[in-house]
């Protein structure tokens, strides 16, 4: 006898594996110690300062030769068994980091030295400082947590969760683009979100 579709049982732990061969839709995952977790669409907000803050850092990169940026879908395995797959809103890797080669199609297994997490209205402050954490714990050296309404951007490295930000405080530093001290990737300007 068929049970209704709400009393099947459904599938409470999930692989990295599984994860990037799920169907493409309205939602995009993230997987946290096998659960996985839906992602709805960003808002306006949102996406307008991630696409900002990707493009010119993505620019700073690219003219400097300093290795890759990333956008928001990219996946990141931070731990296995069980796996942990997490896709910051924008991110870097240093080329002397990037093993030679083609890029790989599936998850990094390397993590970024910048992971850029852009706040929504609907975020909670322990699910964002969680996923704060798993990156320092999986090796970023530089988070930052960019907030579009007040438009600041706190830095956190290893050692310390940083004071708020804003970008008119943030400043540029080319010898050393990632430095949790000074915040030194390059903020978009204020006019750009």
């Amino acid at each position: 006898m068929n049970q209704p579709p709400q009393m099947r049982a459904r599938k409470t732990s999930f692989t990295a594996d599984e994860l990037i061969h799920l169907p493409r839709g309205k939602c995009r995952y993230e997987l946290v110690k096998g659960e996985l977790f839906e992602m709805p669409p960003a808002g306006g907000r949102h996406g307008n300062a991630a696409m900002q803050i990707g493009s010119l850092l993505n620019a700073y990169v690219r003219a400097n030769g300093l290795g890759y940026a990333f956008a928001a879908e990219t996946g990141f395995m931070l731990r296995r068994d069980p796996d942990t797959v997490r896709a910051p809103d924008a991110c870097f890797i240093a080329k002397d980091r990037l093993p030679p080669g083609e890029l790989p199609a599936g998850y990094f297994d390397i993590m970024p030295d910048l992971a850029v997490e852009v706040l929504s209205p609907n975020d909670r402050p322990r699910e964002v400082q969680d996923k704060v954490d798993d990156w320092l714990r999986a090796g970023v050296r530089l988070v930052w947590v960019i907030d579009p309404a007040t438009r600041t951007a706190l830095p956190a490295s290893f050692k310390k969760w940083q004071r708020k930000v804003s970008w008119t405080e943030a400043r540029w530093s080319p010898d050393s683009p990632v430095n949790s001290e000074n915040c030194s990737i390059n903020p978009p300007p204020r006019q750009a979100w």
